[in-house]
């Protein structure tokens, strides 16, 4: 992936595509405005239990979901069900213990539901969590096809919950995301169609379709945890909505990525095919790079060789992130 624009076709945005992130963040905050809600982390809600906390994230699919719809495969899904919300409590330094998911239909569908329930018991057994219930919805004046959802329940010591702020000389430690994840896919799938159809013959990797390299589960990190535990993190995001401006959660600094880890062949694909400029790609995708982690210089190198990320870069003081050229701001 270049620092270049997309091409010479007619540029797409996310916003054009029909998600403006701006806007969504406007609308939580009058949200949480409404209530008074103060988070605790900028991951999961924290609820103090006496000797520990209790951690709750809540997330769904997204659009995804259409692609699974059109190519009529709802088997992997599930997995992303689990892995947005599990990873969120991994990023407040929370262990994941617990999940209760929410299907909405508009009518009910046997195969449909047999699948889903297919890709949440292996998201279950990839992140450790016992699925405690659920609810299963029909609502056809209000669901058009389906949506899928789910809240994570997980446990954290007092000295556990990682606070979010990154310091100046720290060191971070990328991670590989699995592809696309579960983010961006209104962009995505408004891109990869303009002159395909999901059932094409994926062009960067012939032994798969277009539609099933969309749908190439999240990777859970909760297999993070453990290593994050036996080093001083003093920051964490997963990069999910929002690209790499995710980062600027862990603290109002200047994230300077010098050595990125490699973009799977879909950003390629979906940045040529919609002329997505970089930055939009950056602000819209992982790009390779699901999760990050900021901690001491000195420390960095045993992190990546625990967790299979390596050293991408460090913190500067600022407010911006900084990577192949660009200067991204929230």
């Amino acid at each position: 992936m270049t620092g270049s624009d997309g091409g010479d076709g007619d540029s797409l945005t996310y916003a054009e595509a029909g998600v403006d992130i701006g806007d969504s963040e406007d609308a939580t905050a009058a949200l949480l405005a409404a209530f008074g809600s103060d988070l605790t982390t900028e991951y999961a809600g924290l609820l103090d239990i006496g000797d520990r906390y209790l951690a709750l994230a809540t997330d769904g699919v997204g659009t995804k979901l259409m692609v699974a719809d059109a190519l009529e495969e709802f088997s992997t899904i599930g997995i992303d069900c689990i892995a947005m919300n599990a990873n969120d409590l991994v990023a407040a330094g929370v262990t994941p213990v617990a999940f209760v998911d929410y299907l909405a239909v508009d009518e009910p569908d046997d195969r449909l539901a047999r699948e889903i329930g297919e890709g949440l018991a292996v998201g279950l057994e990839r992140a450790d969590l016992t699925l405690l219930g659920g609810e299963t919805a029909v609502m056809p004046e209000v669901v058009s096809g389906f949506d899928l959802a789910g809240t994570c329940a997980g446990l954290a010591g007092k000295g556990e919950v990682i606070d979010g702020d990154a310091e100046v000389g720290d060191a971070l430690v990328g991670v590989p995301s699995s592809g696309i994840h579960s983010n961006g896919l209104t962009l995505a799938r408004e891109a990869v169609t303009r002159d395909h159809e999901y059932g094409d013959e994926f062009p960067l990797d012939p032994e798969v379709t277009i539609g099933e390299e969309l749908l190439r589960p999240t990777r859970i990190y909760t297999d993070l945890l453990e290593p994050m535990g036996s080093h001083e993190i003093h920051a964490a995001a997963h990069v999910t909505g929002g690209g790499w401006t995710n980062l600027l959660r862990m603290g109002e600094r200047r994230y300077v990525i010098e050595d990125p880890l490699p973009a799977q062949p879909i950003f390629e694909f979906v940045q040529q095919e919609g002329s997505v400029s970089a930055e939009e790609m950056y602000r819209t995708f992982n790009m390779g790079t699901g999760f990050v982690l900021a901690l001491a210089p000195e420390e960095a190198e045993s992190l990546a060789a625990e967790t299979d990320g390596r050293v991408i870069g460090r913190v500067a003081a600022g407010e911006s992130v900084e990577i192949r050229g660009l200067s991204l701001s929230g």
